[in-house]
């Protein structure tokens, strides 16, 4: 009787963990169908604008609003959809960011008019938001600590495979059904996305009773990313001397500071202003930031250069541009496993460390650039994109409470988002500066209208400045890191207990 219950619960016991381990793949898959239209769809929108401005009767102006509704939805809400993580059941609120973006992708579709079409997209915005805060988390928890990494890495893999398929996926659709067939593709991948999570991933349940939602926080915090996004924006189409801009970035950081105050104060507060305490957590923000403004920006002023300067077609441009994403879902999940194996911080700097001679080696580009040339120039770049961010990902999420699991992973996403908002305009507010400059052009004048030379000469600056700041990043990593390590040995000698 004894050795039929031993093999009983031994039996019990391989089910067990057969079970756990099955359903971390199936909450990979689920997550990252979500990871991949969220990924997807951005790029997706972009190639169609100039199509829409035709179809439905409207202006550049206007039509970057189906853009920037979406974008400033996802800013605004990211946090609250990860603080409810942190209260409430995960996987529903995923299921609901899922059903959310699916919905609206079809109202997308079917939108009469550009009004329409732009109240949607904020609609599918509030969606993104759930898919975006709180995919990172969930893999989080069904990943044991010692794989995190690797987990983490597919999810970026995959990400970056949307980015890759965006333009040729995009273009096919838009030249088999016009631009709603790029938003009505969404809903069947939806349905099965949703499908999968709610039967095959496991659930995780939290008491609501231990935590309440902040309303004030949550006002205060939209008014701050909403006039930050806007005067972004503004900065981008009106130029540093725009006093609208100034005037909404200047109440953005009002409404931050606010918020800081409220959050100290409040007994239950969206965003536990301890969490920064952690240099891993804080630090890993920072540098995600840093990264995803220098993405965005490479992003933005390289298609400039191949079809300014090399005057390629938009296919080979195309094609072109999606060499870093290709090395970038090659990467990622090898850098997620060499995170898991070495640590992430080494494994982060060296991406870092890659992406700055990657940006190196692109301001050596110049009007004799051959297609080979490019592609060897390139790769360390998207290198050093998949091998930083996985690591960088696991050690913020490594750091963070398990109790706010939720609310980092907001972060890691608002940090990405407000990095990329920022690195776009900036960026190429530098580049348009000094090809101007160099031209001795006026700063009213489109900056494509410069000659070749002027081009070229502000391509190679401007990626010679993201390459320092890059550099002062890691910099500034190692000297924090390094401090840290200090500071440890010394309260170790001091405290042998906290040592053993």
């Amino acid at each position: 009787m004894v050795l039929i219950s031993e093999t009983q619960a031994e039996q019990s016991k391989n089910t067990g963990e057969a079970t756990k381990a099955s359903g971390k793949w199936w909450a990979t898959l689920g997550i990252s169908i979500g990871v991949f239209i969220f990924a997807l769809d951005v790029y997706i929108v972009n190639l169609a604008l100039p199509i829409m401005v035709e179809s439905l009767h409207t202006s550049f102006a206007t039509i970057q609003w189906v853009v920037l509704s979406y974008l400033l939805a996802i800013a605004i809400f990211v946090l609250s959809a990860a603080k409810l993580g942190d209260m409430w059941s995960k996987k529903r609120l995923y299921i609901t960011g899922l059903i959310v973006f699916t919905l609206s992708s079809l109202l997308c579709g079917l939108a009469p008019n550009v009004g329409f079409l732009i109240a949607f997209r904020a609609l599918q915005g509030l969606g993104a938001a759930f898919i975006s805060g709180l995919g990172t988390a969930m893999i989080v928890e069904v990943f044991p600590a010692e794989e995190r990494g690797l987990g983490l890495g597919i999810r970026a893999g995959v990400f970056g495979l949307g980015i890759m398929l965006g333009p040729t996926i995009g273009g096919l659709l838009i030249t088999l059904g016009d631009w709603p067939l790029i938003f009505l593709i969404n809903v069947p991948i939806g349905i099965i996305a949703c499908l999968i999570v709610a039967y095959l991933v496991p659930s995780s349940a939290v008491d609501i009773t231990k935590q309440s939602f902040d309303i004030i926080g949550t006002l205060i915090l939209t008014i701050t990313l909403t006039c930050f996004t806007l005067g972004i924006t503004s900065l981008q189409s009106e130029g540093f001397g725009s006093s609208t801009a100034l005037i909404l970035l200047i109440v953005s950081m009002l409404s931050l500071a606010g918020f800081l105050v409220a959050e100290a104060h409040l007994l239950q507060p969206m965003l536990d202003l301890k969490i920064f305490k952690s240099l891993e957590f804080s630090l890993g923000l920072a540098l995600r930031f840093s990264g995803n403004f220098v993405m965005a920006g490479v992003i933005f002023i390289l298609p400039f250069f191949l079809k300014l300067v090399k005057q390629y077609p938009t296919e080979e441009a195309g094609l072109l541009l999606a060499v870093p994403p290709i090395i970038i879902v090659l990467t990622a999940p090898i850098a997620g496993i060499l995170s898991d194996r070495y640590g992430s911080r080494i494994i982060s700097l060296i991406g870092l460390l890659l992406m700055a001679i990657g940006c190196l080696v692109v301001s050596t580009f110049d009007t004799e650039l051959s297609v080979v040339s490019y592609i060897i120039g390139i790769v360390p770049y998207g290198l050093g994109v998949g091998m930083f961010q996985s690591p960088n990902n696991s050690a913020i999420m490594g750091a963070a409470p398990k109790e706010s699991l939720g609310i980092a992973s907001g972060l890691l996403s608002l940090s990405r988002i407000l990095g990329q908002t920022a690195g776009v305009p900036l960026v190429g507010a530098v580049f348009s500066f000094i090809t101007l400059t160099s031209a001795k052009l006026s700063s009213t004048m489109d900056v494509t209208n410069a000659p070749i030379e002027a081009l070229v000469f502000g391509t190679q600056i401007t990626f010679r400045v993201v390459s320092a700041l890059l550099l002062m990043s890691i910099m500034l990593a190692v000297c924090l890191w390094s401090l840290e390590k200090k500071n440890w040995i010394l309260s170790s000698n001091f405290n042998p207990q906290k040592s053993s």
